[in-house]
């Protein structure tokens, strides 16, 4: 009896959804249909002409007078700001120990 039941309420679900999504027949010349929709890629797009490009010998002359690529190197190498003195500094990881001479050789996954 349990079964008859839940067997004529999965298909009446199934047909209620088949009727929701029920598509235009193809075939069917007077099936009514959405026009096609396009929307460029290009839409929304800005351009960057915000940025003027300098010179080159202007640009060799600024990097020049900041320092060249030591300003730079030395910018990477300082410490982040939000490192106080206070805080101490993180320990670097252990490496793991050396495995038993007589051990048997890891087992490779495939």
């Amino acid at each position: 009896m349990a079964s008859r039941f839940w067997f004529t309420c999965t298909a009446g679900f199934t047909a209620w959804i088949g009727v929701c999504n029920a598509a235009p027949d193809p075939l069917d010349p007077k099936a009514a249909v959405t026009a096609p929709a396009h929307r460029s890629a290009f839409d929304g797009y800005r351009r960057h002409d915000d940025v003027k490009p300098l010179p080159w010998q202007q640009a060799n002359d600024t990097v020049g007078r900041i320092g060249g690529w030591r300003s730079y190197a030395r910018e990477a190498a300082a410490a982040p700001p939000s490192q106080s003195a206070s805080t101490p500094a993180a320990k670097p990881p252990t490496a793991p120990a050396a495995p038993e001479r007589n051990a048997p050789p890891p087992r490779q996954h495939h």
